[in-house]
């Protein structure tokens, strides 16, 4: 396991981490077949797989998550942050990417985001690679 530092500057905020996940499954060595799962032991922030080509996706994938958890709401959570822990029930706290020839196997517009709901802070996401028995 590798842990991958991401620092958010937002409050909201949805950051490309399919790179920085490559890497380390690169220097994991030759993977013919295996799998990545990556993992935010956040309650207020979670990952995801969605469009990375065009960044109004994410911007509109924000704007909707805001109206479903609104951030002031009647919460009864003290803290003031119960919008976070909602949105990252609906993006989820981990993905599973499959590896082939060394390789995340994403589709074509596909990435891998880290999804801040209560920033700026600095963030740790655990990065497992498995490598399939052959």
């Amino acid at each position: 396991m590798k842990i991958l530092s991401v620092t958010t500057l937002f409050q909201n905020e949805f950051i490309d981490i399919t790179h920085d996940v490559q890497q380390i499954v690169t220097a994991c060595g030759a993977i013919n077949n295996g799998w990545c799962m990556v993992f935010a032991p956040h309650t207020t922030a979670g990952v995801t797989i969605n469009e990375n080509a065009d960044p109004d996706v994410p911007s509109d994938i924000l704007q909707q998550l805001d109206k479903m958890a609104p951030q002031k709401a009647g919460y009864r959570h003290q803290e003031g942050n119960s919008a976070a822990h909602i949105k990252s029930l609906l993006t989820g706290s981990s993905v599973m990417v499959a590896i082939q020839n060394n390789r995340l196997v994403l589709g074509k517009w596909q990435g891998v985001f880290f999804c801040e709901y209560d920033g700026p802070r600095k963030r740790d996401v655990h990065v497992h690679v498995y490598r399939a028995a052959e």
